[in-house]
């Protein structure tokens, strides 16, 4: 995801209503994510769907990062060499 420019990503709802094409057009040609704002404050986040899911994706493997560090400092973890022959085995059947 590109990083917010403060002057063209931040539209009030209002606006955001009459050219909801064009900011959609917006989003998808920056990768740039629209806050829209109501009453003068954060309201919502318009994200290309492509981006979205690329940030789904980074947070299940920061998750799971952050369970197997969990595991591991509980002494629940498996040494490499051990897991990798585990996954030679399953492969091979």
């Amino acid at each position: 995801m590109q990083k917010l420019r403060i002057d063209q990503d931040i539209k009030p709802l209002s606006e955001v209503r009459k050219g909801m094409a064009t900011y959609i057009k917006q989003i998808h040609e920056t990768r740039r994510p629209l806050i829209i704002t109501q009453r003068g404050k954060s309201a919502a986040v318009l994200v290309d769907v492509h981006e979205f899911e690329a940030m789904q994706e980074k947070i299940d493997l920061l998750s799971d990062i952050h369970s197997s560090l969990s595991q591991l400092e509980k002494g629940e973890g498996i040494n490499h060499r051990d897991a990798k022959n585990m996954l030679l085995e399953r492969i091979s059947r």
